[in-house]
This record gives C-alpha cells, structure tokens and sequence, in this order.
C-alpha cells in the first residue's frame, strides 16, 4: 500500500531562536506561505493522483509562453519560479481548489515530524581529508608533498585495479539530500513560516520540500539542547555495580 505524504514548497531563510518551557531552542526558518494549486493530476487522466504546486514570482520578462499559458487561465496567479508535484491520496484530491494558496495550518500541525528535501552546500573538488575524513600523513621530519594525500589506491596483481567506490578525491556537495524525522516546533499562518529543529540541507534562500515525515508520526515534544546530557559533576555508576544493586 502506498504511503502518502502531504507536503510543500518552501525557501530556507536562516537560524533563529524559540523558547519553549524555559528553553531556548535553535531553529531554522522555512517560508512556504506561497504555495498554490496550479492543477491536478487524476488517476483516470494520468495514471497516478497529485497537485501541482508553484511557489514564488517569476519575472514576466524570464518566462516562457508556456508557463505564461499555464498561469494565464487562473484568476490573481502569476508564474511561479518553481513548480513541483505532490502525489496525495486520490480520495483527498478533492479537498484542493485549482488557482488556491494553500494555508501552512491545513497541511502542517505544530509539535509533529517533518521531512524536508534540498540541495546540499556545493564544496567544490576536495580531497580525501575533508570529504571522507581520512587521517593525514604526519608532518615530521622526512616526510614532504605528502601531508594530505590519499596514499596507494591500487590491490595488487589480483585483481589488479581499482575497486568500484574507492573513496577518492572528487566534487563534494551539491547533491539532492533528504533529512528524516525533523521537529516541526511552530507554524505561522500569519507570517507564512515553518520554524524546525533539525539539520536542514542547503544555504539560505535555497528551495526545499517540506512534507509529513515517513517513517515517523504522531506529536512529539521539542527538546533543549542540553537535555539527555549527563550534569557536571555526576558521577557515572559502573556497569557492575549498578548490576549488583538490581
């Protein structure tokens, strides 16, 4: 059975800060307050169900007729800068007006797990060191010109060449990433934001999707960044003695 997730689009704007029960919490601000239904897909047209969601303005004088054509049939929209498809439930497609913006409170709900899908920062060619975290040669005396290679990559006569997925030096970054299980700490209808907690891929004003997590559901409960930490000065009780006791 298929597992259908709602969702929308949205730009990364930056870090701020919450409190929540005393705590002061680390968020990322999401603006997705502009999302609108520009068609939809059916199952009896196409062979799957889903809405098609533009987010943003794009300057008339960048658009080509057919964007101008897709939009010029609603009332009040312009053409969006980006244009993405969220498959749904064929028996909720109904609940979608084409032409409509979608509010953030009809999708998401405040204390609940999101997942939301970017582009990482791109980090240009790289070495071995800083993309897969090897350890440099030692800089002492004898060594020279080789502080940060990547050493040997061959095996030897057998099978005599390089194994597929030899972590080498290349591009780093710059790729299509998903983070799971985010916390979704407040949604602001007013304001059109998403403020979550959680690493989210891309730098500011990057486009992302934000869409009801997968893997897990229900409410939750926003964490401080120290809580789950041991406090200073407690001493750790040994395995063997905290086994005696019991």
């Amino acid at each position: 059975m298929a597992h259908y997730r709602s969702g929308l689009l949205g730009k990364k704007l930056g870090m701020t800060q919450v409190f929540s029960d005393g705590n002061r919490v680390g968020v990322t601000a999401i603006h997705a307050g502009e999302c609108v239904v520009l068609g939809k897909r059916t199952v009896e047209k196409d062979g799957y169900a889903a809405i098609r969601l533009g987010y943003g303005q794009k300057p008339l004088r960048l658009c080509k007729k057919p964007e101008l054509g897709e939009t010029a049939k609603l009332n009040n929209v312009q053409p969006p800068r980006v244009i993405r498809e969220i498959r749904l439930d064929p028996a909720k497609l109904g609940e979608y007006e084409v032409g409509a913006t979608l509010p953030l409170s009809k999708i998401f709900k405040p204390g609940t797990y999101v997942d939301v899908i970017g582009t990482s920062k791109g980090k240009g060619y790289q070495g071995v060191v800083k993309k897969h975290h090897m350890a440099a040669s030692v800089g002492s005396h004898g060594t020279h010109e080789f502080f940060r290679h990547g050493g040997s990559i061959g095996c030897r006569l057998t099978p005599g060449r390089v194994h597929k997925g030899k972590r080498m030096s290349s591009h780093m970054g710059d790729v299509r990433v998903t983070t799971q299980n985010l916390v979704l700490v407040d949604v602001k209808d007013d304001t059109g934001l998403l403020l979550v907690k959680g690493s989210v891929p891309g730098g500011a004003n990057a486009m992302v999707i934000v869409r009801n997590a997968k893997k897990r559901t229900g409410p939750v409960r926003v964490f401080s960044e120290d809580e789950g930490k041991p406090k200073k000065g407690a001493a750790k009780k040994p395995a063997a003695a905290a086994a005696k006791k019991k």
